[in-house]
């Protein structure tokens, strides 16, 4: 039995798999397994290579499609690690994340959650910038990116990914569960995560934000007590973002009153006037 069991979730992401799994391959750690769901996937290439797929200590789990988090429970349930970390199919780990993580589990047998620093590839490049973690932040925002280290004891006791959250929310309503059993969680210091950048990112709808909003209050009912425990009643969480809006006000205030600034105006305004003459 694998002590670590790395899960991906792919959907159409045959063009990629290949250097994602290759990335676990080269782990120093090697008690793990890989475990795929494909998940329903229409693209003939993928199908194709998953059909067949020949890597070491790698399975492939076929499904109709059942979304991101249908997937991921799929792939876990088809697992036995004692330790498991998601990774989607388009993703990348450094060598020494598994062996860094196990570690710090191993050591400290409280720590639920195991993440790390990360850094964008692909068509952005640069550090993944995430703030220090506290669960007062983590009930404001989502601070765990999807690929940190779990207990299959934990991901028993919640039951999985709830599949009833949509738009990557699943992820912060995770983590959220497992801290709700009072568990630790630890930022590795060291650069192991590679999150990749690619076109057609979600054009912003109105629709689209009326559906976030949804999702929001779905996470916060999930988690009532949770949020009970760190904020007297909803009012203080509108506050504080009404206090870092009116930070940023004056910040901005300040920003367009300095005489850098000012004098940053006063040449670049014949200079834009210029271009104008020669773009018409």
């Amino acid at each position: 039995m694998p002590k670590v069991s790395v899960i991906i979730p792919c959907y159409n992401m045959g063009a990629f798999i290949d250097e994602t799994v290759d990335s676990v391959l080269t782990s120093t750690y090697k008690d793990y397994e890989i475990v795929i769901a494909n998940d329903g996937s229409t693209d003939e290439y993928t199908n194709q290579l998953l059909a067949d797929y020949k890597k070491p200590n790698t399975k492939v789990i076929q499904s109709v499609n059942l979304g991101l988090p249908g997937a991921r429970n799929t792939a876990t349930n088809n697992s036995s690690g004692k330790y498991i970390l998601p990774l989607d199919a388009d993703d990348k780990i450094s060598p020494g994340y598994i062996a860094d993580a196990v570690e710090y589990l191993d050591t400290h047998p409280n720590a639920g959650i195991v993440y790390c620093d990360a850094e964008y590839f692909g068509e952005q490049t640069g550090p993944y910038s995430l703030p220090e973690y506290s669960i007062e932040e983590m009930l404001k925002r989502s601070l765990i990116f999807c690929s940190a280290f779990c207990r299959r004891e934990d991901y028993d006791a919640i039951g999985g990914w709830n599949t009833k959250m949509e738009y990557f929310y699943e992820d912060w309503d995770f983590w959220l569960s497992i801290i709700e059993r009072g568990r630790d969680v630890y930022k590795i210091p060291k650069t192991h995560f590679y999150y990749r950048i690619r076109g057609g990112s979600i054009t912003r709808t109105r629709d689209f934000n009326e559906r976030i909003k949804k999702e929001l209050r779905k996470l916060y009912l999930n988690h009532l007590n949770l949020y009970a425990q760190h904020f007297q009643d909803p009012l203080s969480l509108w506050q504080e973002k009404e206090r870092m809006k009116a930070s940023y006000e004056d910040q901005m205030k300040w920003i367009y009153n300095t005489a850098d600034y000012k004098l940053g105006s006063k040449v670049l305004t014949p200079l834009r006037k210029m271009k104008s003459l020669f773009t018409k």
